[in-house]
Parts: C-alpha cells; sequence; structure tokens
C-alpha cells in the first residue's frame, strides 16, 4: 500500500475526480478525510469510499471559501486523523459563463472565492498540521484556464491560472520544511462540470468550446482514474523531492520522474512561463 500510515485531507470529495481521488487514497491505506458543501452527497460517498477502505474514513460538510469551515475541517482532521500529511485542494467551480460585461458580477467573484481564495485559504490554515509530518505533501488541481485562455469562462480561467502560480510559489516557501506542492491537470473529465458546460449552450461559452464539449461527451473524455493515479503518485514516498510543477495526468512522463529528480529540480520545466519569440523559430524580439 504506497500510503499506509497516511493521513489525507481531499475537498470537493463528494463526488466526481475528489471522490475518485479519496476512494484511491483510502485503498492504498491512507485515513481520508473528505469534504464538500452538500452534506447529503457527502453522507454518500463516504459510504462509497469505506467499502473499499484500507484505513479510516470521515467526512466534515463545509465550503473552503468560509474562513469558520476550513478551521472546523483542520480540527477534524487532527480529532478523527491525529494529523494531516496530504492536502488535496481540488473544490471548485466553473463560475458563471458568457461575456464578462454581460456576466453576473457577484457570481464572478464567487467563483474566483472558491477556485482561488479558498485553495489558498486551505493551504494557509492547514500548514501547521503539515509542518508537523515527516514529509507533507499538497496537491493542487488545475484545469484548462490555466495554461490557455477560456473565452467566456473568465473565471474559471483566472482562477486556475492562479491557483498553478500560487502553488510554484508556495514550494519556494515550504522548500526548506519538506512539504511538496504540485499541481494536477486531470484532463478533460465527463464529470458535472461538462454537464453544465453543455446546458449553457454555446450562445453562453462560444461555439468552439461547445463543440469541443459535445466531441468530448461523446468519446468518454479522460477517466477518471488518470487524475486519480497521479495524485496518488503525488501524495506517496515516490514522489519526494518532486515539486513547484504543474504535471499532465495525459500528457507527462510523470511515472518516470523519480529517475529524473535532479533536472527537475535544475530547470523550470512543467512550469507557468512567458513565451519569447526565440523560443517559436522567430528572430525579432529575441
Amino acid at each position: 500500500m504506497k500510503l499506509a500510515g497516511k493521513r489525507a485531507v481531499v475537498t470537493g470529495a463528494s463526488q466526481g475526480l475528489g471522490q475518485s481521488i479519496a476512494t484511491l487514497f483510502a485503498k492504498e491505506g491512507a485515513d481520508v478525510l473528505i469534504c464538500a458543501r452538500n452534506a447529503q452527497d457527502l453522507t454518500l460517498a463516504e459510504e462509497q469510499i469505506r467499502a473499499g477502505a484500507r484505513g479510516k474514513v470521515a467526512a466534515k460538510a463545509g465550503s473552503i471559501a468560509a474562513e469558520l469551515d476550513v478551521l472546523g475541517l483542520a480540527q477534524e482532521a487532527m480529532d478523527k486523523l491525529g494529523g494531516v500529511d496530504i492536502l488535496v485542494c481540488n473544490a471548485g467551480i466553473y463560475g458563471p459563463k458568457g461575456p464578462i460585461d454581460e456576466l453576473d458580477w457577484a457570481s464572478w467573484v464567487d467563483a474566483i472565492q472558491i477556485n482561488l481564495l479558498g485553495t489558498v485559504l486551505c493551504c494557509r490554515l492547514f500548514l501547521p498540521l503539515l509542518r508537523k509530518s515527516s514529509r507533507g505533501k499538497i496537491i493542487l488541481l488545475s484545469g484548462g484556464g490555466a495554461t490557455k485562455p477560456l473565452p467566456f469562462l473568465s473565471a474559471y480561467a483566472a482562477s486556475k491560472a492562479g491557483v498553478v502560480r500560487f502553488g510554484e510559489t508556495l514550494a519556494g516557501e515550504l522548500a526548506d520544511y519538506g512539504i511538496d506542492v504540485n499541481s494536477v491537470a486531470p484532463g478533460a473529465l465527463n464529470t458535472r462540470m461538462l454537464q453544465e458546460v453543455l446546458d449553457a449552450g454555446p450562445a453562453k461559452v462560444g461555439t468552439a468550446f461547445y463543440r469541443a464539449a459535445m466531441e468530448q461527451k461523446e468519446k468518454g473524455g479522460t477517466p477518471l482514474d488518470a487524475g486519480a493515479n497521479l495524485c496518488l503518485y503525488l501524495a506517496s514516498d515516490e514522489s519526494n523531492g518532486i515539486t513547484g510543477k504543474l504535471i499532465s495526468a495525459n500528457w507527462d512522463p510523470w511515472r518516470e520522474f523519480a529517475e529524473h529528480r535532479q533536472d527537475l529540480a535544475k530547470t523550470d520545466i512543467y512550469t507557468l512561463r512567458r513565451i519569447v519569440p526565440g523560443e517559436r523559430g522567430l528572430t525579432w524580439g529575441s
């Protein structure tokens, strides 16, 4: 069992990728505490995860955007797990869809509050527990908006780019504590968020994005296991010392990363960086 003796907290774990991550962690021996806003869905997920678990499974409802809820989650981790070794910040939403000057501003701010500020808040309030771990791990969930523009999904794109840059920054802050921080791009998933895009329609999300979503639904999308297995790798001791990276579950050879640990530590590969003309074969501006 790759996570025997480890204690993990997974947010946004009542369904989809979060539940898949928590299920895999529990099967690999970790004691797991899951969190989500919907208490009814969370209870059902807790029962399903416990069915195949080899460690403790606990759940606490709450919003990662509310400081008191996150403080309560940290206390629950102490009470039920005795501490935390792994924090997976998975909770997130698409937010409003449409042109920035037409969508509901309060909903736009709410998406930033959940996706970006909620992620930062979880890291901030769980750090005292993670610093006590023999090897702390923080895993942040990125998305397509982190590395490319997403017209008509501006809150999602802006927040996810912020999450990745925050993760890289936090990795630098925590290097002396032996806490690894990485962001995960899980691929195009057929979850409730995909259905949100289809329900919104091309008038809200744009024709190109809508067509891509339709194609994704027809083809099945990326299996949830791909992102969950990458998170398992990053949570385990196999990945010790790999930190400050944005890693794709689909496209990056992450199973080989341990062989290239020194190269990864010395370079800015798998990070967000500005592109200059010379890097695209152009002679001007370089």
